[in-house]
């Protein structure tokens, strides 16, 4: 069965809809569907509100809209190597040397879809079973409850339960895991390029699906049902 977020949404008061990652060989059991227009070089954040409406963005190798999302997410190169260097570099000021973007270019490769769509919206828990990631769009309150959340579980020789890594908004959702079978969040919409299309006390906290499932499963024994959060809660409201 899929995970049940209900009551960590509630407790949490997490107001804005999970977004979910999925690659999945049937777009139509997403509908309401949206993509971006043939040629269109949009953000894929610029979809952000009309994922608050119920809609789910879908990429292809031939949609995909920013020629960054369609290299990180869809592996379609629409530059050479040398000119995505110069650009990052040169043109976006993203690394000191362009020695050291190649290092980075060469260690994070791109996401290969499987079923040649890529979805991004609201849950869908029919279709469970190709969903990748999870993000959660918080406050910097929910924020630290969620980082909480994430190290629950976690030994101390594990490898880091959180991860804040280089990277777009758009390889923030898949990329930047090593391995989506490990219970990993990375905290993103870290991307100052895809800023401008959430509001501004917004961040994203991305969790692998066996992450998600160990923060639904947060019971009565955990901090989410302890004072800290409440008092918290508390104070914000007497503050305004």
């Amino acid at each position: 069965m899929p995970a049940d977020p209900t009551t960590l949404l509630e407790i949490a008061d997490l107001r804005l809809p999970l977004i979910g990652f999925y690659d999945a060989p049937d777009p139509a059991a997403f509908a309401p569907l949206v993509s971006p227009g043939e040629g269109s070089t949009a953000c894929l954040f610029a979809f952000f509100p009309r994922w608050l409406e119920g809609a789910t963005l879908h990429l292809t190798s031939e949609r995909f809209g920013c020629s960054g999302a369609g290299r990180a997410l869809c592996a379609v190169e629409t530059r050479t190597r040398a000119q995505m260097v110069d650009f990052l570099v040169g043109h976006e000021g993203l690394k000191a040397t362009p020695e050291l973007m190649e290092e980075w270019l060469d260690v994070r490769r791109p996401y290969r879809p499987r079923h040649g769509n890529l979805l991004i919206g609201p849950l869908r828990p029919a279709q469970d079973e190709y969903l990748l990631s999870v993000t959660f769009y918080v406050t910097p309150d929910q924020l630290g409850l969620l980082t909480l959340g994430a190290q629950y579980r976690s030994r101390p020789t594990d490898p880091a339960p959180v991860l804040a890594p280089f990277g777009s908004g758009c390889m923030q959702l898949v990329n930047l895991f090593e391995d989506l079978g490990r219970p990993q969040a990375v905290v993103g919409a870290t991307d100052i390029a895809m800023r401008q299309h959430l509001p501004a006390d917004v961040l994203a906290f991305t969790v692998t699906k066996p992450l998600f499932e160990e923060l639904c499963a947060l019971d009565e024994h955990s901090f989410l049902y302890k004072p800290f959060w409440q008092r918290l809660r508390d104070a914000r409201r007497r503050r305004g």
